[in-house]
């Protein structure tokens, strides 16, 4: 268990406490797998070859430490081994010998080329569970091509369907690609550890950004399958459903959602809507999408002289969803995050106190682990390869300050 872990609630474990996990993670999908994975208790060690994980040269900084890094690096221990020595491959075939899970998002068969390919480790490790993240998945005719996030995206659909009709294509604003791959990651995971206490197997799992992101098309896929439709982008608009989108009110935009007859009879109910509710444009949920762009001209034309605030506060006196459009200063200063305390206070030896986003599973019973910032670069070699597996770690190719070239990145 890692010295960094903090026990909060009743002290009682993370529910993946004893669960030892080694990352060979690099920019987003494998690490914030593998964050998921320390959050709920695991030991996580990061392995990063003698330049870093990429990740870490990337902004904004404070004091020369990537902010974006010591985040989605919660939780973890960080060990440098040059994996294209000998010495870095013996270390990481001693650190194998305790490990349940091995997580890593190298372009595939990168790690195979080094001998850690899951065919190799198996044989040593049938317990080891294995899960590779990559862009295309290890097999198939994309499998050998660079994978990033907005390739996933371009390529799933997901950019055919996202922004206003008639402009430039446009992505989902965070990388839902690599997000979506590295929650995929994790609960497959999760389901093999639970396998195993049946079979006593580890197993292998591959999960690529393209696969997860098709995998979100719910919608698009009911449309196409059911009637031969292609989905086009809609703006903020629901793609069968209305009013569920953005409406322009005096000073800006407010998002409702009347979209049941039970909402859309209380969305009637307010401000001056009545004659909407059965007017024959608009009476049946099947009229009000077919007809969606005048009912949502009507809308905001009788909306126009009330705030944002106004118009939230009456739809939420009616019973109708509704929310502001808030930008991140607003998200990261909001009254209820606060209350429910979604976000913690990290320490890392540099900057001091860095604040984390919280992670929304909560347990009633299980707590999740809330550590260290992401550490710095090689700050637990020496301890973990000399404490936990009895290594001469003071061989230059696993000093923080070696220097070699390092793993191969996914992408």
């Amino acid at each position: 268990m890692s010295a960094r872990k903090k026990m909060t609630g009743d002290g009682t474990a993370g529910p993946l406490s004893g669960v030892t996990v080694l990352e060979l993670g690099v920019f987003i999908a494998g690490p914030y797998a593998a964050m998921q994975l320390a959050d709920m208790g695991a030991r996580v060690i990061k392995i990063e070859p003698p330049g870093g994980d990429p990740m870490r040269a990337s902004g904004p900084f404070i004091d020369g430490e990537s902010s974006p890094f010591v985040r989605l690096n919660r939780n973890k221990e960080s060990i440098v081994l040059d994996l294209k020595s000998d010495d870095g491959r013996a270390k990481l075939k001693a650190l194998l010998n305790d490990a349940d899970v091995l997580v890593e998002n190298m372009r595939p068969g990168a790690l195979k080329k080094l001998g850690f390919g899951y065919e190799e480790l198996h044989v040593d490790h049938p317990g080891l569970i294995y899960a590779s993240a990559s862009g295309w998945g290890q097999d198939g005719p994309l499998a050998p091509l660079a994978g990033l996030d907005i390739m996933a995206q371009a390529r799933s659909g997901l950019m055919s369907i996202t922004g206003f009709p008639d402009h430039p294509p446009a992505k989902v604003g965070v990388p839902i690609s690599d997000l979506s791959t590295a929650l995929y990651v994790a609960l497959g995971v999760v389901s093999a550890l639970y396998e195993r206490r049946q079979s006593g197997l580890g197993q292998y799992l591959d999960v690529s950004l393209f696969e997860s992101a098709v995998s979100l098309a719910v919608w698009e896929a009911g449309g196409y399958f059911g009637s031969g439709a292609v989905s086009r982008p809609a703006g903020s608009a629901h793609q069968a459903q209305a009013p569920y989108q953005a409406i322009e009110v005096r000073d800006g935009y407010v998002t409702i959602g009347a979209n049941t007859p039970a909402t859309w009879t209380r969305f009637c109910s307010a401000f001056d809507l009545a004659d909407l509710e059965n007017h024959p444009k608009y009476a049946e949920p099947a009229l009000r999408f077919a007809n969606r762009e005048a009912l949502i001209a009507v809308i905001e034309d009788r909306l126009r002289d009330h705030t944002i605030a106004e118009v939230v506060e009456e739809m939420n006196r009616v019973g109708v969803p509704a929310a502001p459009i808030n930008d991140y200063d607003q998200v990261f200063n909001d009254v209820h995050l606060h209350q429910r305390n979604f976000f913690w206070s990290s320490q890392h030896p540099r900057l001091g106190d860095v604040t984390q986003l919280g992670n929304p599973m909560r347990f009633s019973r299980s707590h999740l682990t809330e550590g260290a910032a992401g550490p710095s670069l090689g700050a637990d070699t020496d301890r973990v390869l000399s404490e936990l597996y009895a290594i001469d770690s003071q061989s230059p190719q696993t000093s923080s300050a070696s220097v070699g070239t390092g793993n191969e990145e996914q992408t």
